[in-house]
C-alpha cells in the first residue's frame, strides 16, 4: 500500500499549529506552572525509618493544603523528599508537614533536613536548559550537514522544532509542571526523533540515485516514507508501549519524565514522517523548478 504522505502533511501541520497556538494562547493567560527546579523553593528530606506508602505522605500533605509533591529517596524507600513551593505561608506549612510525619511514623528533628532553592538558581537552570537545547539542534545541523545536505540539516531542525513546541504546548494545556524532568525528556525526544528522520533521509537519498530522474521529489519522498514506514511504526510502537508501561506502574517521579516522553514520541514519529521528508520534497522541488 503506497500512501501520499506529502498530500496528507498540510492537515497535519494544520492540526499541529493548533494545538501549538493553543498552548501558547493558554501560557499567554496563564503562564507556564514552574516546578521548583524553576520557580524556586522548599526540598524537605525526611528519614522515615521505616518502609512507608507513599500515598499516606501525600495524604499528610494534602490535608495541610501545601502546594508540594512526594516521592521515595533512598535505596529501601524509607526515606521522602517533598518539594514545595514557596508562599507566604510556607513556614507554617512546612511544620504542619513534619508534624503529620511525626504523629503518623514518630520522627524526630535529626531525622528532618530542609533546602531552600532560590529563584536565582531557577534562571540559571532555565539558561542551561536553553543552553542543551541549542547546542543539540547545532550538533544535530552540523552532523546532518556533513552526512546529506544543508537542505536535509535545516528541515530536519524545523522537525525538532515542532516536537519541541508541541510537549510544551501539551505542559501548558495540561497544567503539569514544567521541571527538570521535562527538560531531560525534551532533550531524549530530540535524539529520538531525529534518529527517525534520518533513517528516511538515508533512503531519500538511495532512491534519488535510483529514480531521480524517473520521478519527481514528492514521489522520492513518498516512496522513501513508504519503504521505511514499517520500521517507523515498529520501532515507535514498541518503545511507547515500553514507557506508557511505565508511566501506568511508576512513581509519581518517573510519571514526569515518562508522560512527555510519550507526548514527543507520538509527535516525533508524525514530524518525522509527515514534516521532515514533505518539506525537504517542496523545498528542493521549488529549487529545482527555479534553477531551470
Amino acid at each position: 500500500m503506497d500512501i501520499n504522505f506529502t498530500k496528507i502533511s498540510k492537515y497535519i501541520v494544520i492540526i499541529s499549529l493548533i494545538i501549538i497556538i493553543a498552548g501558547f494562547v493558554v501560557i499567554g493567560i496563564n503562564g507556564l506552572n514552574y516546578g521548583i527546579d524553576f520557580a524556586g523553593g522548599a526540598i524537605i528530606y525526611v528519614n522515615i525509618g521505616q518502609e512507608y506508602d507513599i500515598d499516606d505522605v501525600r495524604n499528610i500533605i494534602s490535608k495541610t493544603g501545601a502546594q508540594a509533591e512526594a516521592s521515595y529517596a533512598g535505596e529501601k524507600n524509607q526515606d521522602v523528599v517533598i518539594r514545595m513551593k514557596l508562599d507566604e505561608n510556607h513556614k507554617e506549612l512546612e511544620e504542619k508537614i513534619i508534624e503529620g510525619l511525626n504523629e503518623k511514623y514518630n520522627i524526630t528533628s535529626d531525622q528532618v533536613n530542609i533546602d531552600m532553592v532560590g529563584p536565582a538558581i531557577g534562571r540559571e537552570l532555565t539558561l542551561n536548559a536553553i543552553k542543551s537545547i541549542a547546542i543539540s539542534w547545532g550538533l544535530i545541523l552540523i552532523y546532518i550537514w556533513i552526512r546529506f545536505e544543508l537542505k536535509s540539516g535545516l528541515v530536519a531542525i524545523v522537525a525538532l522544532i515542532h516536537d519541541v513546541l508541541i510537549m510544551f504546548s501539551f505542559v501548558a494545556l495540561s497544567g503539569m509542571q514544567l521541571n527538570s524532568s521535562f527538560v531531560a525528556a525534551v532533550l531524549t525526544i530530540i535524539g529520538y526523533s531525529i534518529n527517525d528522520t534520518i533513517v528516511i533521509f538515508d533512503r531519500i537519498r538511495e532512491n534519488m540515485k535510483r529514480y531521480g530522474r524517473k520521478l519527481s521529489r514528492r514521489e522520492i519522498v513518498n516512496k522513501s516514507i513508504n519503504d521505511t514506514l514499517s520500521r517507523t511504526l515498529n520501532t515507535s510502537l514498541t518503545t511507547l508501549f515500553t514507557i506508557t508501561t511505565v508511566y501506568v506502574l511508576g512513581v509519581e517521579s518517573i510519571k514526569e519524565f515518562s508522560l512527555p516522553i510519550i507526548i514527543g514520541l507520538i509527535s516525533g514519529t508524525f514530524s518525522s514522517v509527515f514534516i521532515a521528508g514533505p518539506l525537504w520534497a517542496t523545498w528542493t522541488e521549488e529549487k529545482a523548478v527555479l534553477s531551470k
